[in-house]
């Protein structure tokens, strides 16, 4: 897996395999790509300071909340 951020465009792609994708689908800020067996390829990520933060946050707020029960 590697990672790749462009400062200038705001985008983080994460490398899942380096299969060449053959489709994408996006959901909001993100779009995942897919070979033909529907495996996750790559994955960016648009608005990446933004989302990323937002993803982190959730992910804590979700580890206090097991971690209190």
């Amino acid at each position: 897996m590697k990672y790749k951020y462009d400062k200038e465009t705001d985008i983080m792609i994460i490398e899942l395999s380096k299969e060449k994708p053959d489709f994408a689908e996006q959901k909001g800020n993100i779009i995942t790509h897919y070979n033909k067996k529907n495996k996750p390829i790559e994955i960016e990520i648009l608005n990446a300071s933004k989302e990323t933060l937002e993803m982190i946050k959730a992910m804590l707020s979700k580890k206090i909340a097991t971690a209190k029960n």
